[in-house]
C-alpha cells in the first residue's frame, strides 16, 4: 500500500471525533486526530451531562460534567494509541486518484501536510449569531454563547437567554442555579426542545419564559445594561393576549443559543454533497459522496444532534473506515 502518515485521519475532537479515534485505534489503524481548540468540542460547555446513558457513577452522585466526560474520552482514545495534533486543518485535497491507493492530503495551519487513505470529518458546528446591534460590540462584556463559561460572573444578576431549543433550555436551567432572575425569550409560540427539558424550564420558578418575543438589540457601553425586545410585554395583572410591542428591559448579561452552523467548509471545497443547511450528507455507514471520506456528529446531516448520537456515529464511521482501508489493502470480508 502507498506510504501514508496515518491509516485514519480524524478532523475534530468532539464526542464524535473522540469516539472515532478510540474505535479506529482499537481496530489497529494508525489514527491521527486534528483539533484546533481542545478535545471535547461543544460538550465541554455542558454543565451536567444528564442524558448520556449510564453517565452516573452512583445513585447519590450527579452525572459527570461535559468537561469530565470529554476528558475521559480523550484519555481513553490515547490509551488505545490515537495520536492528537492540536492544529487547525486549512485544506483537504484528493490525492492519488489515478493510482490503486487513493487518499487525502490535509494541509495544516503550520504548513505541513498529512496524508491518509481515509478521513472522518467530525468538525461539529458553531453557535449561530443573531447579528443584532450590540451583539458583537458587547461580546465578552455580558454577551456570551456559553453559560457554563460565563454564567458564574453574573451570580444573582438579571440574565437573559435567547433561544428555544435544547441548548437554550439546558443553559437556562444551569443559569437558574446561579440566579433566580432568568428571562428566557423565544421567537415562537412553543419550545422546540425535548419535552422533558421544556417542562422543567416552564416549572422552574427562577425562569420567566416569554414566547413570541424577539431580541432586537443589546445595549451598554463597557458592559451590557439593557435589551430591546419585541413581543407581548409581561406586566403585573396582565391577562389574555397582549399585542406585540417594542420595549426595553434591564439586563446584566445575554446568553444566545440560536442554533448552529456546521463546520463543513473542508467538505464543500472537496465537492462533497451537502444538504441545504450545509451539513454533510452520508449513508448509514457515515460515508459521504466521496470514497474514503466519512462524516460524524454535528457536521453530519441528521434529525437528532446529541452527545450520545455523535459518539455512536463516530464509532460507526471508524468501523466502516477501517473496512474501507482493509479493502484498499486487498482484505475483503464476506
Amino acid at each position: 500500500m502507498a506510504s501514508f502518515d496515518a491509516d485514519l485521519l480524524v478532523l475534530g475532537a468532539g464526542p464524535a471525533g473522540l469516539s472515532a479515534a478510540q474505535y479506529g485505534a482499537r481496530a489497529g489503524l494508525k489514527t491521527l486526530v486534528l483539533e484546533q481548540m481542545a478535545p471535547g468540542g461543544q460538550a465541554l460547555n455542558i454543565g451536567v451531562l444528564e442524558n448520556y446513558p449510564g453517565n452516573v457513577i452512583r445513585g447519590d452522585l450527579p452525572p459527570r460534567t461535559g468537561f469530565e466526560f470529554s476528558s475521559d474520552l480523550h484519555k481513553q482514545a490515547e490509551a488505545f494509541g490515537a495520536v492528537f495534533i492540536m492544529e487547525a486543518a486549512l485544506r483537504v485535497e484528493r490525492t492519488g486518484s489515478d493510482t490503486p491507493y487513493p487518499g487525502f492530503a490535509v494541509t495544516l495551519a503550520g504548513g505541513r501536510t498529512i496524508r491518509s487513505p481515509a478521513l472522518i470529518l467530525a468538525s461539529g458546528a458553531v453557535r449561530r449569531r443573531l447579528e443584532i446591534p450590540g451583539e458583537e460590540e458587547l461580546y465578552g462584556r455580558g454577551v456570551s454563547y456559553c453559560a457554563a463559561c460565563d454564567g458564574p460572573f453574573f451570580k444573582g444578576k438579571r440574565m437573559l437567554v435567547a433561544g428555544g431549543g435544547d441548548s437554550a433550555c439546558d443553559e437556562a436551567q444551569y443559569l437558574s442555579r446561579l440566579s433566580g432572575r432568568i428571562l428566557l425569550v423565544h421567537r415562537k409560540s412553543m419550545f422546540r426542545a425535548q419535552k422533558s427539558l421544556a417542562e422543567r424550564v416552564l416549572a422552574n420558578p427562577g425562569i420567566e419564559v416569554r414566547f413570541n418575543t424577539r431580541l432586537l438589540e443589546i445595549k451598554g457601553q463597557s458592559r451590557v445594561t439593557s435589551v430591546v425586545l419585541k413581543g407581548p410585554p409581561a406586566r403585573p395583572g396582565l391577562t389574555g393576549a397582549a399585542p406585540a410591542a417594542v420595549y426595553e428591559e434591564e439586563a446584566d448579561a445575554v446568553f444566545i443559543f440560536a442554533g448552529a452552523l456546521p463546520q463543513s467548509a473542508l467538505a464543500r471545497d472537496l465537492g462533497i454533497k451537502l444538504d441545504e443547511a450545509g451539513y454533510v450528507i452520508t449513508d448509514q455507514t457515515m460515508a459521504s459522496s466521496e470514497a474514503g471520506f466519512f462524516a460524524a456528529g454535528d457536521v453530519r446531516s441528521g434529525p437528532f444532534r446529541q452527545v450520545v448520537v455523535a459518539a455512536g456515529e463516530g464509532a460507526v464511521a471508524a468501523h466502516c473506515a477501517a473496512a474501507y482501508v482493509d479493502g484498499l489493502r486487498g482484505v475483503r470480508y464476506h
